[in-house]
């Protein structure tokens, strides 16, 4: 696996700003259902060397600066890494957490790339699986909490698991006393849609965790088991008070949402609204509003249509099913989403932000309120995987291939 361009120069310059974007595409319907078509790419070339420009001081005075390349940030090479998965920034601290699929875990900061070498979970890196997603608990900046998910190996085949655990990162980083609080049911053979992102609730007080359909299709139909849903947990695994399915016994009583496919990103706006990206069969991929007891269709209703040509009715209103906010179509493969919330970019305060896989882009979606309109797809030359937001408003970026870069977009 490679390190920092120039580690020293790059992480030091990695204290510094941030940025990102391209040409727009026309505004599409707001509402359930309203987009129908894939918003158009931008044939940019990613910008190469690590920039030094300073902090922002100030707005522009009409809209975004941009680029030489013509896009409105300026891509910035921090490091290069192998399959990585998922970025989280440590609230209280400078450091950046990078899962990779093989089961590494990395820190990023000013004194450089450091390898979390001990407390680990065995994972199957086979598929889709993997080393997932991490996230700093609530309560990161007073005993340095994390919850991270990966798959692992059991009785009738392989599926995600959720723990907690103590992220030591002084001296040797490490993490101390992992514990499993969240298991995927049931194993099954394969190793597609696990989803496993996480996410916790403004108030911290719930974990939401995606979970996939394992390429199953129907149990994400069938409330007796966890593949193809959202689950709210409280922040030591168990059912959440106010599930919709509580009276159902378990594993119902995790169950927040259903009907899903392969949820790879969730995340709160700014009024607490909970959005998923979800990659579609061929076509139909979505961004959804998250409501408790809502079932989102899959396999019944999608805008896509199977592999191999077989048809899915698309959504309709009055099938039953909550229709997506928006869709694409040809598919882009959602593979993360963030809401921004910086200064570093004003003009985006408050909208999505998605890594396209398949498509290849980082994707802008305008979100006002309740409304969601396609906005922006730049291409980035290669699969995006995750996007986070850095602490001064950068926006970060992980591709997703064997030495995929990190980078960091800045304002021009």
């Amino acid at each position: 696996m490679g390190r920092p361009c120039s580690l020293a120069a790059a992480l030091a310059a990695a204290a510094l700003v941030t940025g990102c974007s391209a040409p727009a595409t026309s505004p599409a319907p707001t509402g359930p259902g309203a987009s129908s078509g894939p918003a158009a790419t931008t044939a940019a070339t990613p910008a190469g060397g690590a920039s030094t420009a300073g902090s922002p001081t100030g707005t522009p005075a009409s809209g975004p600066r941009t680029a030489p390349d013509g896009r409105p940030f300026v891509v910035n090479e921090r490091a290069d890494l192998d399959e990585p998965w998922a970025l989280e920034f440590l609230p209280g601290t400078d450091l950046l957490t990078i899962t990779e699929r093989s089961g590494r875990l990395w820190l990023y900061g000013p004194d450089g790339m450091v390898e979390v070498t001990e407390g680990l979970p065995e994972v199957v890196d086979a598929g889709q699986g993997g080393l997932g997603d991490l996230v700093a608990a609530p309560t990161f900046a007073e005993d340095g909490t994390v919850l991270l998910s990966w798959v692992e190996a059991g009785q009738g085949g392989s599926g995600a698991a959720v723990g907690r655990a103590t992220l030591v990162t002084e001296g040797s980083p490490r993490l101390e006393g992992l514990t499993v609080i969240w298991r995927q049911t049931p194993k099954v053979s394969g190793n597609g849609h696990f989803s496993h992102r996480l996410a916790f609730s403004p108030d911290g007080q719930y974990l939401f965790i995606s979970s996939g359909d394992r390429q199953k299709m129907e149990p994400a139909q069938d409330l007796s088991n966890t593949l193809g849903t959202i689950v709210r947990l409280t922040a030591d695994g168990h059912p959440a008070p106010g599930n919709p399915f509580a009276a159902d016994g378990s594993p119902a009583d995790e169950i927040w949402s259903w009907g899903h496919r392969n949820p790879l990103g969730l995340a709160f706006d700014a009024d607490g609204r909970l959005w998923a990206s979800e990659m579609g069969p061929q076509g139909g991929d979505e961004l959804n509003l998250i409501a408790p007891g809502m079932n989102y269709g899959w396999p019944k209703a999608s805008n896509g249509s199977h592999y191999g040509g077989g048809e899915i009715p698309d959504h309709t209103p009055g099938d039953g099913f909550e229709a997506p906010y928006v869709w694409w179509t040809p598919s882009v493969s959602p593979g993360s989403l963030m809401i921004y919330s910086g200064d570093a970019f004003p003009d985006w305060t408050g909208d999505a932000f998605i890594g396209a896989l398949s498509g290849q882009a980082l994707i802008r979606v305008d979100l006002d309120g309740a409304n969601a309109t396609k906005a922006d797809q730049w291409d980035m030359g290669q699969r995006i995987r995750d996007v986070a937001q850095g602490p001064d408003g950068s926006i970060w970026l992980v591709e997703d291939t064997p030495g995929g870069r990190l980078l960091q977009l800045t304002p021009p």
